[in-house]
């Protein structure tokens, strides 16, 4: 997960590992790029809205890096007509909004990673 806002990276740390998965983190977009490329993870959380490399532009590299298979997922608080299909058309394979439920989180994580549930 790509995620500048400490109080998100808990709770998504929290709540993934309390259904056996295993986070990799990353508060920075080039911290992210770096673990994304070494690691190539099955999926990938990913803030719009961080400070310098936006969500945008580090979907672009992922994608351009040859992470086909990794599946990319906005995490975002907007909402504004047009947003989803920005998304979309960015390459992203779907969105999670925030604020993030944790009651809702592991349903919305697996909707991505069909027969991988923890």
């Amino acid at each position: 997960m790509i995620e500048d806002n400490e109080d998100n990276i808990r709770l998504l740390d929290y709540v993934l590992r309390a259904y056996g998965y295993e986070p990799m983190l990353a508060t920075d977009s080039a911290d992210g790029l770096r673990i994304a490329l070494d690691r190539r993870p099955d999926l990938i959380l990913l803030d719009l809205r961080m400070p310098g490399m936006d969500g945008y532009e580090v979907a672009a590299r992922l994608r351009q890096a040859g992470l086909e298979g990794t599946k990319v997922v906005a995490v975002t608080a907007s909402a504004m007509v047009g947003d989803r299909e920005r998304i979309a058309a960015a390459g992203f394979d779907g969105y999670i909004q925030k604020p993030i439920e944790p009651e809702t989180l592991i349903a919305d994580v697996e909707r991505f990673l069909p027969g991988r549930a923890a």
